[in-house]
């Protein structure tokens, strides 16, 4: 059926507007910080079958447009007007939320007794009860720790409040008022969504629309196939780290296989690592989720920035993931900083896809989203006081022709940052330190700077903890030549102001008068820093990024005592560096660390080890496999290891892991 192209541009910006003015009605009338100030919110105008088809480009998140809505919709036989539905369950809404401070929140959309489509929104709660305030700790081993479960309720039930439900859900989070607040921010979000788009039926009738709904999803979907097919044919892969300290395990590996066969993609995950004990593991159900799919969408997005936005983009697209990894989890796994994850996820398809396309993809950004909650009492109510403070990005990653961007990483760069003066008026501290980092990667076109963040607790009862961060270990990759990205670092900084290093912050109280100081990774660098033009460098070095030795020594630039570049100097120090230039650069740059940790455990021998846990209990296989890494690397060798040796090690290990349990058997007369 042929569709009426004006008609279908004029609704999608029709619906476009609804959905957007959903998002500026969440901005305003939200209450806590991290949604009103920092944007981690969303809304989205979905199908009766749960695809989205029509998203925001201008507020929210913007990452959330490949999620599946269906089980949630389904959980339910019927729906009326005027009902609202909540919840927060990865489990029974799967695909839709993937952890449970995540309050998502959607409401039949009806003309007469039609039902046309749903409106659907989110907030990001700064606390939903669990083990720490703020409810997401990096040590939580089940979902049971992170907070309170809602499977899909109807909140409002033909357009009455649920008081019980709403009591429930109140009496168990440690900010009842700011929660009830975001929850009325998105009930206001749906009932604007109600009215726009109930005009818009008025005014075009209701087979219109819904012709233009199912036209907007085929079209979303050319257009995404137009980009694909593009590409060259073939299978790319490539592999990144989870950096194991805040896991309790080794590096936990995410490998891709990315296959591209005309205009359709395949990502197959198999070789993933296993899921961990602990709050990274990412519940996909096995499923196409909006989070494996990150860095697809994103370079649709911007190969093509006129494609709609829209669950059509990803139809072209299969993945294959492993149950029991850290992808896809069992049911009941810790999945609070799956963020973190999926931002490895998204850098593994990207560099997989650089393979294909190596003139439009940057290097890798420094993969992490850090977020620090603070969590007080108030001395007047005795009610806890929570805060989620400043979201940490790090640098993006160079890009071919352009210098990376300081301060936000492409993945996350939806989210504000919140500014000083509402942190300290909000919460009990001093911010002493707000600015980029004075390290960055080098590269003809250099990576992103990361941040650095200092401040002092002022109030004797108050803790930070914190989540989210990564590549303190394991650097952002450089491509073409350009280095790795720097890695972050965090300090405790002493009242006469001397500093000492600390590990990644899990739980942290400080002293009176001690501050905490973190900086933020940055992404690697793209192309060969000798062929930086050298007017870049010394801008770099008057901005504080680079020293002038660094500059010498790095760059190859030489720089006069007075001021500007010596061009003579330069000229020949270049000239004569012992590196021929026409030589291929390296593709990756991994950086030492990853080289060091690959050389003790090697890729081949990871695959070796995949493979032989997948016939192993999930429960068993991360405990399995870090009995096999300590053995090999105490051994020191893994040349000529076979599966059939891999095999061998885990029976062995299974010996010393399952030791003769006495079981308790009831007496004869209970039986």
């Amino acid at each position: 059926m042929s569709v009426d192209k004006v008609l279908l541009e004029v609704l999608a910006n029709r619906f476009t507007g609804i959905v957007e003015e959903m998002g500026y009605v969440i901005h305003r009338a939200a209450f806590t910080t991290f949604v009103k100030e920092t944007w981690d919110f969303d809304s989205a105008l979905v199908t009766t079958e749960g695809e989205v088809f029509a998203y925001p480009r201008s507020i929210g998140v913007t990452n959330m447009l490949s999620m599946s809505m269906a089980a949630a919709i389904e959980a339910f036989d019927g729906y009326e007007p005027g009902d609202v539905v909540l919840t927060n369950d990865p489990l029974t809404a799967k695909g839709m939320s993937t952890h449970l401070p995540d309050y998502m929140m959607f409401r039949p959309i009806f003309a007469g007794e039609k039902l046309v489509c749903f409106a659907w929104c989110f907030v990001h709660s700064s606390d939903v009860g669990g083990i720490v305030p703020g409810s997401i700790a990096p040590h939580a081993s089940d979902r049971f720790q992170e907070g309170v479960v809602i499977p899909p309720v109807k909140l409002f039930k033909a357009g009455r409040l649920d008081e019980e439900a709403k009591r429930f859900i109140l009496a168990n989070c440690r900010i009842p008022e700011q929660n009830w607040g975001d929850i009325c921010a998105l009930t206001a979000a749906l009932a604007t969504a109600q009215r726009r788009l109930g005009d818009c039926v008025g005014q075009y009738g209701v087979p219109a629309v819904e012709g233009m709904i199912n036209g907007l999803l085929d079209y979303g979907e050319a257009r995404a196939r137009a980009v694909i097919a593009a590409l060259p044919d073939g299978r790319y892969e490539f592999s990144d780290y989870m950096e194991g300290d805040l896991l309790r395990t080794h590096n936990v590996r995410i490998k891709l296989a990315l296959t591209i066969a005309g205009s359709d993609i395949e990502l197959d995950f198999t070789g993933t690592d296993p899921q961990v004990n602990a709050a990274f593991n990412l519940p996909t159900h096995g499923m196409l989720n909006q989070f494996l799919v990150l860095g697809v969408v994103n370079f649709l997005r911007t190969s093509d920035p006129g494609m709609p936005f829209n669950r059509g983009m990803v139809r072209p697209v299969r993945v294959k993931v492993p149950e029991g990894s850290i992808l896809n989890p069992t049911k009941y796994a810790a999945t609070g900083i799956r963020y973190t994850t999926a931002l490895r996820v998204s850098d593994v398809v990207m560099g997989a896809l650089s393979q294909a396309a190596p003139d439009r993809i940057p290097a890798a950004g420094s993969g992490q989203f850090g977020l620090l909650t603070l969590s007080d009492l108030d001395p007047h109510t005795g009610g806890y006081v929570v805060h989620v403070l400043q979201p940490l990005q790090g640098g993006s990653g160079g890009r071919p022709g352009r210098d990376g961007i300081d301060g936000v990483n492409f993945s996350g760069g939806a989210l504000r940052n919140a500014p000083v003066e509402a942190l300290e008026l909000d919460s009990p501290i001093f911010v002493t330190g707000y600015r980029l980092n004075d390290a960055v990667a080098p590269g003809r076109w250099r990576g992103g700077s990361g941040i650095l963040f200092e401040f002092q607790l002022l109030s004797p009862h108050a803790q930070v903890s914190s989540r989210g961060w990564d590549r303190f270990h394991l650097r952002a990759w450089g491509r073409d030549g350009g280095e790795a990205g720097p890695l972050g670092r965090t300090w405790i900084i002493e009242p006469d102001g001397s500093t000492r290093r600390i590990p990644k912050i899990e739980v942290l109280r400080l002293a009176p008068g001690q501050a905490v100081r973190i900086v933020s990774p940055g992404g690697g660098g793209f192309g060969n820093p000798w062929q930086r033009d050298p007017e870049a460098v010394l801008e770099d070095v008057e901005d504080g990024f680079v020293s002038a030795e660094e500059a010498r020594t790095a760059y190859g630039v030489v720089l006069r005592e007075e001021g500007g570049v010596n061009a003579e100097m330069t000229r020949a120090l270049r000239s004569g560096r012992p590196q021929n230039d026409n030589e291929p650069a390296a593709f990756f740059v991994f950086g030492p660390e990853r080289e060091a940790y690959e050389a003790r455990n090697p890729p081949f021998f990871q695959d070796l080890v995949v493979e032989a846990l997948g016939g192993q209990p999930t429960s068993s296989r991360t405990i399995l496999r870090d009995r096999i890494y300590t053995e090999l690397v105490d051994r020191g060798s893994h040349g000529g290891m076979t599966l059939k040796g891999v095999l061998d090690l885990i029976a062995g290990a299974q010996d010393e892991v399952s030791k003769p349990v006495v079981r308790w058997a009831p007496p004869d007369r209970f039986v």
